[in-house]
């Protein structure tokens, strides 16, 4: 077998990969570790064949770039729901042949397996992940509790730190203004709405610090920068669990959905690109991911049996997105309003960004 690579590299030019024979973009820190070790890592020992994975801020525009650009270096990435209905719109993925996936552990098709929406056009789930906010326990021992307390910089004072983009942001902002979370699409759908969004994050502008990678959040909490943070819940997870930092997720207005692994168009190789799918969306696949950070399966199989953490004792149901007690003031990511707003509503962001 030969050396195994596992790189984190920057996204300057795209030839960063060309010794490699298979190539995984993902998003770096604890997510990009937890895809290592369930997927990577294992591929390469049942196959043989060097794969590498590499890290991106949000991988979904490098794809895009590398597709346009006739110069596709990159062979499996991990995309948000919206981007990879997208992108395969748009000609720029390969689509993916559900009868190729595998069966369940107990025999179960694979689309049947599967969650409802998991497996589309272009793109498999490797996981159902949440936006969620996280404060730091030993600064608010009594709280907050919900997605309206984000906003209340009275009662619990000190920054707050935000994903810098539209998605996530506006959906969370209408929750905190009261807006409950089965209606809040309903009410972005209006110009009302969107106006109303912006009303309230105006109400916290001056106090945001905001995060583009993944990484930055639960750094940006552990400096002592931010008094509480939007976050990926898998990254404010990892942080307690690996390095003990004394933080704590508020469930409540979590916005979830599935990651997708997608091809490329012009995947250098793509046939050994499929065979990482399929081999990393198996039950036994999804199953290792959900041992290394707390993001939830896709496939039924996956949960038939308690999913244990890393460390041999901690069980991860209550820290999954799709915990039932997790889910009471919990919205779905609409991946249809984001194809459809997603260009109008960022070049908004961006402006009342400048104001």
């Amino acid at each position: 077998m030969k050396k195994t690579l596992i790189l984190s590299t920057a996204l300057a030019g795209f030839g960063f990969a060309a010794h490699a024979d298979i190539t995984v973009m993902s998003w770096g820190g604890a997510y990009g570790e937890a895809q290592t070790e369930a997927f990577v890592k294992p591929f390469i020992a049942a196959t043989g064949k060097p794969t590498v994975m590499v890290d991106s801020d949000n991988p979904a525009p490098a794809i895009k770039a590398m597709v346009e650009a006739g110069n596709v270096t990159v062979d499996v990435a991990s995309l948000e729901y919206a981007d990879a209905i997208r992108l395969c719109d748009e000609g720029i993925l390969e689509p993916i042949d559900a009868a190729k996936l595998p069966a369940g552990t107990d025999g179960t098709p694979a689309m049947e397996d599967f969650l409802p929406g998991a497996v589309t056009e272009c793109g498999v789930s490797t996981d159902i992940w949440s936006n969620v906010f996280a404060y730091d326990t030993t600064k608010f021992p009594e709280g907050p509790k919900t997605v309206a307390d984000f906003f209340d910089l009275e009662k619990f004072p000190g920054k707050r730190g935000l994903r810098k983009g539209a998605k996530a942001v506006l959906e969370l902002a209408l929750m905190g203004d009261g807006v409950p979370a089965s209606e809040v699409y309903n009410v972005l759908s209006t110009p009302e709405g969107v106006d109303r969004a912006f009303a309230k994050l105006d109400t916290i502008k001056s106090q945001v610090v905001w995060w583009e990678a993944g990484s930055q959040a639960p750094q940006l909490l552990a400096d002592g920068e931010v008094a509480m943070t939007t976050a990926y819940n898998g990254r404010i997870f990892a942080a307690a669990m690996n390095e003990g930092k004394p933080f704590q997720i508020v469930w409540d207005g979590q916005i979830y959905e599935n990651e997708m692994f997608v091809v490329p168009k012009g995947a250098p190789n793509l046939a050994d690109a499929m065979e990482f799918v399929a081999f990393a969306t198996s039950t036994e696949g999804l199953r290792a991911s959900a041992q290394q950070i707390s993001y939830g399966p896709a496939r039924k199989s996956s949960m038939a049996e308690p999913i244990i953490f890393k460390d041999g004792k901690t069980e991860m149901a209550p820290h999954l997105p799709t915990a039932p007690e997790n889910m009471t003031n919990a919205l779905e990511t609409s991946s249809e309003f984001w194809v459809d707003h997603d260009a109008e509503l960022n070049e908004r962001f961006q402006a009342w960004l400048s104001q």
